[in-house]
């Protein structure tokens, strides 16, 4: 219970405690934090619509020009190759590398950066390692899950699972075999996803939008309201 000195004689009278339910917060204490969490929606959507936007962007490029785009992507491979393979370099004198593997690190480093200079000595030559360096990887992971569902008697799913492997190995196949064929139709594939996820993500966030449209009228707008202290008089000497 709080004091104020508002009655004529200065004497201290008791002030009721705020209106409300006991232990229910006053309004408007929590409407920073709801200020923020509105900010945040309207960040996201806004979000969501730019990303949809650039991958519908990137998508009609890609289809429009997939030699142009294969060039691109070979190039920021080899720089990839390059970097990483410097790093493995590198690494591969630190103290935190154990000695059985420093060679290991050393030996893989080197063929990286190896092969990052071979693909900057043309577009074909870094249209085929970035075709075999997929096709490579796609077999590995095809063999493994495919051992992997073989093996697991009780696996969820395991018919999918065993269905996915094997498509992901003749994936992979194909992709070694006819490297040059398989990266483009690979990258129409591309284009065409960037494409479906640009809608998908305008029709989410204008989804978003709306949804927050019609909600309750947000805190910024009903105003923030601060508790306001009564001065106490100074005691009279």
């Amino acid at each position: 219970m709080t004091y104020s000195s508002d009655s004529p004689h200065g004497a201290e009278q008791p002030r009721g405690e705020p209106s409300g339910r006991p232990g229910e917060r006053p309004f408007g204490e929590g409407a920073p934090y709801t200020t923020v969490q509105n900010m945040l929606s309207d960040t996201a959507w806004q979000v969501l619509v730019a990303a949809g936007v650039v991958a519908i962007a990137l998508g009609i490029m890609v289809l429009a020009w997939p030699g142009a785009t294969l060039v691109v992507i070979g190039a920021l491979f080899g720089a990839y190759l390059l970097i990483s393979g410097t790093f493995q370099l590198v690494g591969a004198f630190g103290a935190h590398i154990p000695r059985h593997l420093r060679v290991l690190s050393f030996v893989t480093g080197a063929l990286s950066v190896l092969l990052g200079l071979l693909c900057f000595r043309g577009p074909a030559q870094s249209i085929l390692l970035l075709a075999l360096w997929i096709g490579f990887a796609w077999l590995l992971r095809g063999v493994m899950q495919t051992a992997t569902a073989i093996s697991g008697e009780g696996m969820p799913a395991r018919g999918w699972h065993l269905f996915l492997g094997v498509l992901t190995i003749l994936g992979g196949i194909i992709l070694i075999v006819a490297p040059f064929g398989s990266i483009t139709a690979l990258t129409v594939v591309a284009g065409i996803w960037l494409l479906a996820l640009g809608i998908i993500e305008i029709m989410h966030g204008i989804q978003l939008r709306a949804h927050l449209g019609g909600g309750a009228p947000r805190a910024e707008h009903r105003g923030l309201h601060f508790p306001r202290f009564r001065s106490q008089p100074h005691p009279q000497a």
